[in-house]
């Protein structure tokens, strides 16, 4: 039997496809994380985009005032003949804006005014309150894209899924007795030295059910109870922890023994790790998943913590290393069951 797709991907990322979205005016009602969603080329076209358009825009508008107030004439008139009479009757004429002479000067000053660059060759006059009254709405209009764009750029930057890239978890999981049970177990670890805090931990089994009426659940979510002698889910991830789950009665993995084991297709099993990231403060998850043939039964992860010089040491080219260890070819069902007969 082939294979069924992943749930959730080894790296964490969900395999979902949204397809059919009739109401795609809701990405726009919150533009900033619809910004944010985006991909990087994406963001930063828009980013450009912005000030461009606006540039132009105040440009064109500058460029208006300029033309209906007939700054464009007599500046012209002025550079044609700058010594005959024409420009000692026009020497008295104050312009909207100074030395605006072309388009191409009024988008240097569009963009002079909103970005604050002001070399000191044009500026604005008393003769127009339209052109007081745009210069205002610019400089409103450059704040507002300011903080939107610079807003977007650094939770982009500051993104929890980027502190989730050094929190990694074993290749494989296995299934071995602990305290004389089975036990189904995984290694999870921190790359870095600032730690996660109230790091919580949790498991669920994805498969395909039927409820007894014929209805067929193609990804049903089941949490599964995980130990920890501290209580709750909760975990102080400052090295390398080996989480395991209990195989009882109440555990979906109850009937599943090594010969049977793959051929559950359907079988996944997804952890999710959460925690606030001690530097930023910012909330961070970290997702992996584990089929059927990535569950290695009758092997326990080997040892990575040692004392060296008076300090713990991990090495972390063990961390998923397994070895061999005697393990009952039974399911837990038939483990508990010769117990209670013993």
């Amino acid at each position: 039997r082939e294979r069924r797709a992943r749930f959730v991907g080894k790296n964490g990322a969900c395999n979902v496809a949204h397809k059919n979205i009739r109401e795609q005016g809701r990405f726009l009602q919150d533009v900033f994380t619809t910004l944010v969603d985006l991909k990087w080329p994406h963001t930063l076209l828009i980013f450009t985009m912005s000030f461009l358009c606006t540039w132009l825009l105040f440009g064109m508008v500058w460029w208006l005032i300029a033309f209906a107030h007939g700054d464009l004439d007599h500046s012209t008139r002025l550079q044609r003949d700058p010594g005959d009479g024409v420009a000692g009757a026009t020497a008295t004429f104050v312009p909207c804006v100074t030395s605006i002479h072309s388009f191409t000067s009024a988008f240097l000053f569009s963009i002079e005014v909103q970005v604050t660059i002001g070399f000191g060759g044009r500026m604005v006059t008393e003769e127009c309150p339209a052109a007081i009254l745009v210069l205002i709405v610019q400089n409103i209009v450059g704040l507002v894209i300011n903080a939107i764009m610079l807003g977007c750029i650094f939770m982009k930057t500051s993104q929890a899924h980027r502190r989730a890239e050094t929190l990694i978890f074993s290749k494989h999981a296995v299934i071995a007795l602990r305290e004389g049970k089975l036990c189904f177990m995984l290694r999870v670890g921190d790359l870095r030295k600032s730690m996660i805090i109230s790091a919580t931990i949790r498991m669920q089994v994805v498969k395909k059910t039927a409820s007894l009426e014929g209805e067929v659940v193609p990804l049903n979510q089941i949490d599964i109870q995980m130990e920890n002698p501290v209580g709750g889910n909760s975990i102080f991830l400052v090295s390398p922890l080996i989480i395991y789950h209990v195989i009882d009665k109440n555990s979906p993995l109850y009937d599943i023994s090594p010969m049977n084991l793959h051929h559950h297709e359907d079988l996944e099993i997804i952890v999710i790790l959460e925690g606030v990231v001690e530097t930023t403060g910012i909330t961070t998850q970290a997702r992996t998943s584990y089929l059927a043939d990535e569950i290695l039964w009758g092997q326990r992860f080997v040892p990575i913590v040692a004392e060296e010089d008076g300090r713990y040491s991990v090495d972390y080219s063990k961390f998923g290393n397994t070895v061999k260890v005697p393990t009952p070819s039974c399911t837990a069902r038939q483990l508990e069951e010769d117990k209670s007969i013993m």
